[in-house]
């Protein structure tokens, strides 16, 4: 069955030669051209990834991709015209994978589309022995589940890999791109900001959990999860 791409952008052109260029690649798309209707059709479709443009009528990217993430680890690539700094990390705050910048290269998209895709399925089958387990935390990747205090915390799936990685690797230090090949992957196209944003979500989760244990900065270095007792 073919990897399904839903494109929202209220582009015309832009949708319909998406559609085309992905079609030869052997992608199923289906598009929408305002945000309401980009809802509309995630939920009919069910696609395997997102392309959302930022400026969008009715609702706007963040809003669309927001929604998504309430019920959905989906991965999605922003479409954005400014490129800011600022569009990045609120869009990574909000759950995006990914971005790129208008006008773009379709070669260059396409090598995003792949390398985010790979890094979900990557992920899929994983071997895991056994929940890493430390005070009132537990954390699975095969059955997907963070557990504070005995109860289930809605996580992102980048979120949860990367607290995985961390705490299966307790009090060893390692620098963003050591977490980027990782977590992210080798052929990930994003810039060390992600992590900072996804730590600092972490951190916003686990905040007063246990004085066992902290997800720590080392200044100048990277971030480790350090066991104090």
């Amino acid at each position: 069955m073919a990897t399904k791409i839903l494109v929202v952008d209220d582009d015309l052109n832009i949708c319909e030669m998406l559609r085309l260029y992905l079609k030869k690649d052997g992608y199923d798309v289906s598009s929408a051209s305002d945000g309401e209707e980009g809802i509309e059709k995630f939920k009919e479709f069910a696609p395997d990834l997102v392309l959302l443009d930022i400026m969008l009528p009715t609702r706007d990217g963040w809003s669309v991709c927001r929604e998504i993430r309430e019920t959905s680890d989906t991965p999605v690539i922003m479409i954005t015209a400014k490129g800011e700094v600022y569009d990045k990390v609120f869009g990574l705050e909000l759950g995006a994978d990914d971005f790129i910048v208008k006008p773009f290269d379709m070669k260059e998209l396409t090598a995003r589309i792949k390398a985010v895709l790979r890094r979900y399925t990557n992920t899929d089958g994983q071997e895991d022995s056994e929940t890493i387990k430390y005070d009132n935390i537990e954390i699975s990747l095969t059955k997907f589940e963070l557990k504070l205090n005995g109860r289930s915390v809605s996580i992102p799936r980048k979120e949860l890999e990367l607290l995985y990685f961390l705490a299966s690797n307790h009090d060893r230090v390692f620098t963003r791109d050591q977490l980027l090949d990782k977590v992210w992957g080798f052929d990930y196209l994003g810039d060390s900001r992600t992590v900072d944003v996804h730590v600092k979500r972490l951190r916003e989760k686990l905040d007063g959990i246990s004085d066992k244990w902290a997800l720590s900065t080392v200044w100048g270095v990277g971030y480790k999860f350090q066991l104090l007792q």
